[in-house]
Order: C-alpha cells, then sequence, then structure tokens
C-alpha cells in the first residue's frame, strides 16, 4: 500500500469551501482505499488529507480522473498554499484491510 499524508492552506476564510470541493471530488477512484480531510484545530485556514492507496501507480493515476482534475481545477483559486506532505507505507488497520 501507498499513503500520503497532506498539509492545505485554504484563503482566509475559505476552508470550508475548499474541503467541500475536495470530498466531491474523490468517489470511485480505483485503487483508493480511504480518503480522510481533516480540519487542522490550530489554524482555521488548514486542513490535512490523509490517503491510502492500494499502491502508488493508483494515486498517479488518480490525479488523471475527470473528476479529480474538475476538483483540482475548482480549488486552485482558493489554495493559499501547502505545508507538509509526507509519504508511508500502511500495513492495515481499520477501514483500510
Amino acid at each position: 500500500m501507498y499513503g500520503l499524508i497532506g498539509k492545505m492552506k485554504a484563503a482566509p476564510g475559505q476552508r470550508d469551501a475548499l474541503i467541500a470541493i475536495l470530498l466531491a471530488g474523490t468517489d470511485g477512484m480505483p485503487g483508493c482505499r480511504s480518503y480522510v480531510v481533516a480540519e487542522d484545530p490550530t489554524d482555521p485556514d488548514a486542513i490535512w488529507i490523509t490517503e491510502v492507496w492500494e499502491s502508488q501507480q493508483h494515486h498517479l493515476n488518480s490525479l488523471n480522473l475527470p473528476a479529480v482534475q474538475a476538483a483540482i481545477a475548482k480549488a486552485r483559486p482558493i489554495i493559499a498554499g501547502f505545508g507538509e506532505r509526507f509519504e508511508t507505507r500502511p500495513v492495515g488497520g481499520h477501514g483500510i484491510a
């Protein structure tokens, strides 16, 4: 498996809109075992995205899906930047078996 954990910053006051866009563009991604968007409790404009994929190639392929491309295009104007990004190798856990 392949995992990603990353921080994204929304433009001031746009976190809820960014979360909605990210969640709407994630249905039906082949090889995606988990895609979680979470609010950062210490920064009102930050979110964390935690992903688990069957493989790194599945993740790369997802970036070409029409729904994902549309979500990226819609979100781009309200993304203020990116923070930490970590690649992981998930080995198991609730919801990803």
